[in-house]
């Protein structure tokens, strides 16, 4: 088959989670004897409408776009607005010439269901969403909007248009087809399509960081992804300064979002020494960190009704690492990591269990070891990038 796969971001100009997973399911597609091209917004500086590049045997065409990441939420509404009609502006010149199978795209970004149907139109083929965020309800819920709300009525237009596209969609878990059901009632081709990895045994690490951070005796905490509203990660700095005594931990903070400056005003106000702040590094460099830290980090917003399954959690368990995090009230990513006995999960606000937990991993090695074995299996048994193609391919043949 010949496949496009659509997405807001990919490698390697992002350091995003998505971009890596799609990169990954775009390389086992290739894999199985699939053409694959993708299609993501390239820089307003583009001197053409499209720039074909070519990543791993993938080919990756780059369309002229405003920026929709790390902008302000006006300016990111409006480029994001016009991703379907730049998208389609720079690729009808290519449809002569192009045969088209089927299409798999990401959401977010909601905005590219006009240019999905244009596709299938034109193709006679059909078109798989891979919906990762139940945007825009998750805003709705951290009252960043309001639910009757010009914009929100603006918003569910196009979240509309991006379903309607969808022969099949696939979301993270059972709680969020449940959420879904109930929000959205009239589409019933839906399905549980977990994220995913892709394992490289063979690849040589060489470490680094700890000794660039000056970490070499420490137990480290990571967290790496987005760094917004969603993420609470105030709930996070409200652990470090509980340990903020613990000689032996510290906190690694990586990444970018709305909230970055909240939570580095936090460190300064409460002079955490224990916690290291970065901006985003490349996915290579992150790579390397990933396989130095002891216990890997998130967080979700008390406030969701959506039951987000973080992108960043398959990179810890990837790498053997015990999983410490907080999640929304109902959310089934808890039973899943407890219940695996691959780390501790605790609904956010439980502070006092998160804190003993967090004591717990610092004190004993033995059990680090163990959660982090227990979360590698787990991500065999649930989390493979041969599952995630599986069920694509399936979606897009049916």
């Amino acid at each position: 088959m010949n496949l496009v796969i659509i997405s807001d971001d990919y490698l390697p100009n992002s350091t995003r989670v998505h971009a890596k997973m799609l990169h990954e399911l775009a390389l086992e597609l290739k894999a199985r004897g699939h053409t694959v091209t993708v299609l993501t917004p390239g820089k307003a500086s583009q001197s053409t409408k499209l720039v074909k590049e070519s990543l791993d045997g993938i080919g990756v065409w780059r369309f002229r776009s405003g920026p929709v990441k790390d902008v302000s939420r006006v300016r990111r509404l409006v480029n994001e607005s016009l991703l379907s009609f730049s998208a389609w502006q720079a690729v009808r010149p290519e449809l002569s010439s192009m045969k088209v199978d089927g299409v798999v795209y990401y959401s977010p970004s909601i905005f590219f269901g006009f240019l999905v149907s244009k596709l299938k139109r034109h193709f006679n083929c059909k078109a798989y969403l891979v919906l990762r965020d139940l945007f825009p309800q998750w805003a709705i819920d951290e009252k960043m909007i309001g639910e009757h709300s010009p914009v929100t009525y603006y918003l569910r237009f196009f979240e509309t248009k991006n379903y309607q596209a969808a022969d099949r969609i696939g979301l993270m878990s059972e709680k969020n087809v449940e959420v879904f059901q109930k929000l959205q009632p009239r589409f019933n081709n839906i399905e549980v399509l977990r994220n995913w990895v892709a394992i490289d045994s063979n690849e040589t690490i060489h470490p680094y960081w700890r000794e660039q951070l000056g970490l070499q005796d420490k137990v480290i905490f990571l967290y790496g992804g987005n760094i917004g509203k969603a993420q609470d990660m105030l709930n996070l700095m409200r652990l470090a300064h509980s340990l903020k005594d613990e000689a032996n931990a510290h906190f690694v903070i990586v990444g970018q979002g709305e909230i970055f400056q909240e939570v580095a005003d936090f460190i300064d106000e409460k002079a955490l020494t224990n916690v290291t702040l970065m901006p985003s590094i490349s996915q290579d460099e992150f790579k390397v960190l990933l396989s130095e830290v002891d216990i890997g980090l998130f967080s979700l917003a008390r406030t969701h009704t959506a039951h987000n399954f973080p992108g960043k959690i398959l990179g810890y368990i990837a790498n053997d690492l015990p999983i410490l995090g907080s999640v929304n009230p109902g959310n089934d990513l808890m039973p899943m990591i407890n219940d695996h006995q691959a780390g501790f999960v605790f609904e956010n606000g439980d502070d006092a269990a998160l804190l003993k937990a967090a004591k717990d991993l610092i004190v004993s090695f033995g059990l680090r070891k163990q959660c982090g074995e227990n979360a590698r299996q787990l991500l065999d048994s649930h989390f493979s990038v041969e599952s995630a193609a599986e069920k694509i391919l399936s979606g897009l043949k049916g």
